[in-house]
This record gives structure tokens, C-alpha cells and sequence, in this order.
């Protein structure tokens, strides 16, 4: 018999808002977090904005005490202790410094890369023979696997602890570790999510690759265009969203405010063969992930009410909605809600599946729909599959019961999660 897995805590720190009240207000007002950035001006960046958390030292004395914040430099650590922290605490568990470990509870939290800035100023020292003036951070702030290792000491955590790395599929990805590891009974409660560093050593080779925007550098909060004919690249973001995964069982006996409930999902890959390619989707390999996802759910494919897509603001949105169009088997009237987290934080990711999969949570939670903004000129293919009411642009209040939530990633690599409304018998 497999536990039930329920989500009872929720944390972000995302460009429009750090924290989920602040979070849950940008995203019903439609506010992006999309800002000029006068460094990747200054370093001569087609894109010249970004998105990027705002979390002033105040704020992160919070999470890190005065001597490690002394010689830390690594955005994506900070990004996951606060939005993972912050879950942790949302959950209502307690953060016990010296208390013995907590056997019971884990983490998966995936990041695409650590410590970049910190590694670069490894580097300058390394190279000018300063080898013994790089200090005892520099290890726990670059390995692949810091983020999740910083996690495990802040919260004791004794069960499994490890990050996982999927390129824009990460936080999906992690939510289904921790998913499974849960339902198969080897923990109470993990810790799911992911991170992603900021700055122009992570964006510079988008920019290189020319997949980023160049037209909204004097209007940048019109930048991050999902779904719209005159979008013509995605904006970088940066961020992290955390979960608190637990199986009902434990969530009852603790009287744990319950989110939504995790029904399943599925991972795969398209090999890159076919349609796939390192940077774009293998249509087939899609569309059998969203079905696969909805059979392990155990759903049908007409209860989906709602869908959280990837959608980059690239020219692969259109055949995205082609690809849930035909593993739904729904189109027009009859295809389900659709918002893009996107257009209101930039592309965050190895970070972006978990900022919206927190997205999706709250919508279940509080019963609306994120308003998609810069998409008021749709895409004509995208509107000869989807009736333009399904994609609202007002906040839409309406009772939801079902979220697919699907992230596709460089590598043909593809993740579907299906939460649902909890309702208490």
C-alpha cells in the first residue's frame, strides 16, 4: 500500500516577490518582477534585464548569522535557504539548533549550477597564488550539491539529502524524488525544490546562444512575452520555491495545515532523436510524459482543469500547446485554463519548475487563476488550439481541483506533476 503524499508547507523567493504573501500578491496582481539590470548593460548583453529576488541583508540575516554571511557569495544557496527555510517553518516544524536529526525528514534540492560568483573569485585567487587566502566557504559555496547540504545542516534533517540537476526540469524532478520517497514509505517528510544563481556568468551563454530578448531593454516589465506573436525570447530570472512534501498520515497527526495533495507524475527523456534536439523538445517524447503523468495520477485527461505550462516566451510555445493539446485530446472551449508563470519573472531556470510549482499550489489553495500578461497579441497558432477565454489576462477566481504542471528542459528532457485540491473527508 503507498502513502498518500500532501504538500503542508510552501517558501519562494522569485523576482516579483520573496516570501509567499508578497509572492501571492504580486501573482494576483499581475506584477512582474522584471527590472533593468545596468551591469549586463555595462557588459555589452543583447538582454539588458533580468529577473532577480530582492533580499537585503536584513533579510538575510534571517537565514545565514554575521560570520557566514561575512565570506558568502553564492545567490542560489541564499535563494533556496529562504524559500526552503521558509517552508520548512510554513509546515510548522520546528528549526532546533543542536537537536539530534530529524531521521525522519529529507531533502531533494536541485540546482543547475553553485556558487558562481563565489567560484570566480576562487579562481582570481587561485591564479594570482593565493591559494591559502581562499578561507573554509569556498568548498560548501561552489559543490553541485551545496544548496541541499546547507539544508541539511540549518534543519538537522536525517533522512536522504541530495540535489538533483535536470537543466529547466529540476524542480519538477525533485518534487517527484521527494514524491516517491515518500509514497514508498522511506520517509515522512521531504523537502522538495530547487534553486537558481543569478548574474551575467550564468546568463551570459543565453545571451551567446541569442535565445534571450533584445527589444524590451528601455520597457523591461513588457520582456517576458509567453504565448505572444511578438515574442521574441526569454528573459533570464533567478530564484528558488520549496515544498514541504509529507504523507497524509503524518500531516494529520501533526494537524498540519494541508496545501493540496501530490497524485503523481512522470520524467522522461526524447533521447534527442525526432523533433529533439539539446534545446528543444521531442514532440512525442512530450506528450507521452503529460499521459504517462496522468496514469500514474490515476486521472483522466477530461478533469484537467487547469495547466501550468513551461512557456519560455520562445518559438517553441506554440508547438508546446500543440503538444498538450494532442495528449489531452482537448482543444478550443474544451481546452483546459492556461497561465505562464514567465511573463511575470523571467526564465528562472533550474529554478523556474519550483517557483511555479508553488505558483500552482497557492492557486489550488486559494481558488484562482494568475492573470498571463504580455500575451494581448496571442500567438495565431496558439489560438487556433486554445479559446483565448482559457488564457485569461485578469486575475480569474475560480474553484480548482486539478494542476498539471510540466517543465521541459535542455537535454530533451521533460517532467509532469499533477497536484490536486485536498478536500477532508
Amino acid at each position: 500500500m503507498h502513502n498518500r503524499v500532501v504538500v503542508t508547507g510552501i517558501g519562494v523567493a522569485a523576482p516579483n516577490g520573496t516570501g509567499i504573501p508578497a509572492f501571492t500578491a504580486a501573482l494576483k496582481a499581475g506584477v512582474s518582477g522584471i527590472r533593468y539590470d545596468q551591469q549586463l548593460a555595462d557588459l555589452r548583453f543583447s538582454c539588458q534585464i533580468a529577473g532577480k529576488p530582492d533580499i537585503p541583508e536584513s533579510l538575510q540575516l534571517q537565514y545565514l548569522d554575521p560570520l557566514e554571511l561575512r565570506n558568502f557569495n553564492s545567490n542560489g544557496i541564499l535563494y533556496g535557504l529562504v524559500a526552503g527555510i521558509d517552508a520548512w517553518k510554513d509546515a510548522g516544524l520546528p528549526v532546533a539548533p543542536g537537536a539530534a536529526p530529524d531521521w525522519d525528514s529529507g531533502t531533494v534540492f536541485g540546482a543547475g549550477s553553485a556558487g558562481v560568483d563565489k567560484l570566480r573569485e576562487a579562481i582570481y585567487k587561485v591564479d594570482a597564488l593565493e591559494v591559502r587566502r581562499l578561507g573554509s566557504t569556498v568548498v560548501p559555496q561552489t559543490m553541485a550539491s551545496g544548496i541541499s547540504a546547507w539544508l541539511g545542516g540549518k534543519l538537522g534533517l536525517g533522512n536522504m539529502v541530495t540535489t538533483n540537476s535536470s537543466a529547466c526540469t529540476t524542480g519538477a524532478e525533485s518534487v517527484l524524488m521527494a514524491f516517491e520517497r515518500i509514497r514508498s514509505g522511506q520517509a515522512k517528510r521531504m523537502l522538495a525544490g530547487s534553486t537558481s544563481d543569478s548574474g551575467p556568468y550564468i546568463w551570459g551563454g543565453f545571451d551567446g546562444l541569442k535565445v534571450c530578448t533584445f527589444r524590451h531593454n528601455d520597457n523591461p516589465t513588457a520582456g517576458s512575452r509567453p504565448m505572444s506573436v511578438s515574442a521574441s525570447g526569454f528573459v533570464p530570472g533567478s530564484g528558488a520555491g520549496a515544498l514541504l512534501l509529507e504523507s497524509l498520515e503524518s500531516a494529520q497527526e501533526r494537524g498540519a495545515r494541508i496545501y493540496a495533495e501530490i497524485l503523481g507524475g512522470n520524467i522522461n527523456s526524447g533521447g534527442q532523436r525526432g523533433d529533439g534536439t539539446m534545446t528543444a523538445p521531442n514532440s512525442e517524447a512530450v506528450q507521452r510524459c503529460i499521459r504517462t503523468a496522468l496514469q500514474h495520477a490515476g486521472v483522466r485527461a477530461e478533469e484537467i482543469d487547469a495547466i501550468n505550462g513551461h512557456l519560455t516566451a520562445t518559438g517553441k510555445d506554440a508547438l508546446e500547446v500543440e503538444n498538450w493539446s494532442i495528449a489531452l485530446q482537448r482543444k478550443g472551449k474544451d481546452f483546459p485554463y492556461l497561465n505562464a508563470l514567465k511573463g511575470l519573472v523571467g526564465h528562472c531556470l533550474s529554478g523556474s519548475g519550483s517557483i511555479e510549482l508553488v505558483a500552482a499550489v497557492i492557486q489550488l489553495y486559494e481558488g484562482f487563476l494568475f492573470p498571463n500578461i504580455n500575451c494581448e497579441d496571442l500567438h495565431p497558432d496558439i489560438e487556433a488550439i486554445a479559446d483565448p477565454q482559457k488564457i485569461p489576462q485578469r486575475l480569474l477566481y475560480k474553484d480548482l481541483n486539478l494542476i498539471a504542471k510540466a517543465s521541459f528542459g535542455f537535454g530533451d528532457v521533460n517532467a509532469c506533476v499533477v497536484i490536486k485540491k485536498y478536500k477532508q473527508a
